[in-house]
């Protein structure tokens, strides 16, 4: 698993909108001065999180970008799947077309282990949301280790 750059700022964009709380739109821009984020990304972000469902923007001189939905009800999972549509990809999934040892119909006995550790991640992503993550460091490392087996 690779954690891409995409995943990480899209994260912090979604903890920054978090924690303004209903204070009301802020633009992209004021994200990524804030944030030192670059402009243009912030933008692309934005939009593949609308389109998810987990920002709405407001037109107009005092618009920009909000929550949709209240931060408990966003996960990391959300996030990262709005922004690269995959959390997890295993490695035969990558492999060419035509190579028949990864091809769909072969036999694969790692195939099992690779579904089953996306199985698990992502059921540990869908436990973790951006209301967690507003909290301290050592808050979060507490609620993390209680949900993991």
């Amino acid at each position: 698993m690779r954690v891409t750059t995409l995943t990480e700022y899209s994260l912090i964009i979604g903890i920054h909108l978090a924690r303004r709380g209903g204070e009301g739109p802020i633009s992209a821009r004021e994200i990524a001065a804030t944030e030192q984020l670059p402009a243009d990304y912030v933008e692309q972000i934005l939009l593949r999180l609308r389109r998810a469902g987990l920002v709405e923007s407001v037109r107009g001189a005092h618009g920009g970008y909000s929550l949709a939905r209240p931060p408990e009800n966003i996960t990391v999972c959300d996030i990262m799947t709005a922004a690269d549509r995959k959390t997890f990809e295993p490695g035969c999934a990558t492999h060419p077309v035509g190579e028949e040892r990864c091809h769909p119909d072969a036999g694969c006995s790692i195939r099992p282990v690779w579904v089953a550790l996306q199985q698990r991640i992502d059921g540990f992503l869908s436990s973790v949301s951006l209301a967690t993550l507003l909290e301290d460091e050592a808050g979060v490392q507490d609620l993390v280790q209680a949900s993991t087996p």
